[in-house]
């Protein structure tokens, strides 16, 4: 765990956490110590994109696994002489 007064340290830990790889990680600590914000912030925006991405597809996927639960309950309830 980086100390508090560590701004190298609390990024880095800061980008891991939110998931970026050892790519992101190297191109960000690169560009925080060039102090250039306009491009660490297109990238943070654009690993967000991507989370935010992968999310959407999650949603999908369990509102798809939902229904098909939905559907054999319904069809098992038919069979069993429920309502």
């Amino acid at each position: 765990m980086p100390h508090t007064t560590d701004t190298d340290g609390i990024l880095r830990q800061n980008l891991v956490d939110a998931g970026c790889g050892p790519d992101i990680v190297r191109q960000c600590m690169a560009l925080a110590r060039k102090q250039d914000q306009s491009e660490l912030m297109r990238i943070l925006s654009c690993h967000r994109r991507t989370l935010l991405d992968a999310l959407h597809q999650s949603e999908k996927q369990i509102d798809c696994l939902d229904y098909l639960v939905y559907q054999m309950e319904k069809k098992a309830n038919k069979q069993s002489g429920g309502i």
